[in-house]
């Protein structure tokens, strides 16, 4: 039996262009470098900030619970029978293919600007309709993750702002908690200080945010080329 042909998810949540975002064009990179490596491939690319995915709703929410008392993971297939209401079928209608894609990724890559401490509310959209109750259990053990952060100040390791990195940690808790994803699978790569050409008061950092893009942009072709 052929060797089933690996397959990237690639998720862009910057409010801004590709020409004004440091997360798109460093996420392209790494896409392009993959599909290089990878030809004939699957790809599948969504712009979660151009065409939002809707946010969960009440129907949801009944539709979860009701899954999650079941006790034992439901299969995806069967949800629908839980369904009880025209509002949850249509919210499971929206929910389904999402996580049927996720699922079918070897590799999901995640293009992430750092507003407010945290992650887009675009990609939060996203993550809160695809995390639903048992749909990952067991299934994305393989799956590699690419999470590529763009923050326009710095947060790294001994900064003062370090404390106020919350987009990390959160992604980190709901890869491996939610989806199950093994750490060593998971891949933070950040570019920081990247407002330092246009924000005066971080102009003393412009040397150290030109290191820090291009670090992130080897790395990205390591990764992608591994």
């Amino acid at each position: 039996m052929p060797t089933p042909m690996p397959t990237l998810l690639h998720l862009d949540s910057s409010a801004s262009p590709a020409d004004r975002s440091v997360s798109r064009r460093l996420t392209a990179r790494f896409a392009r470098a993959w599909q290089a490596g990878h030809p004939g491939a699957g790809y599948r690319y969504r712009d979660l900030a151009a065409d939002p995915v809707p946010l969960i709703g009440a129907g949801y929410a009944s539709l979860g619970v009701r899954v999650e008392r079941h006790g034992a993971p439901v299969p995806l297939a069967d949800v629908p029978a839980f369904a009880a209401t025209p509002d949850e079928r249509h919210e499971w209608s929206l929910t389904h293919p999402l996580i049927t894609e996720l699922h079918a990724a070897d590799t999901l890559l995640l293009g992430v600007p750092m507003y407010n401490f945290t992650v887009p509310a675009a990609l939060k959209a996203w993550i809160d309709r695809v995390t639903f109750p048992g749909a990952h259990t067991g299934r994305l053990t393989a799956t590699r993750v690419i999470a590529v952060t763009a923050r326009g100040g710095g947060y790294g390791p001994g900064t003062p702002r370090e404390p106020f990195d919350f987009q990390t940690p959160y992604l980190r808790a709901w890869c491996t908690e939610h989806l199950g994803v093994p750490e060593a699978n998971l891949r933070f790569v950040h570019a920081e200080l990247t407002r330092a050409a246009d924000v005066p008061a971080l102009t003393p950092y412009r040397g150290l945010a030109t290191t820090s893009l291009a670090t992130a942009r080897t790395t990205l072709t390591t990764l992608a080329t591994a």
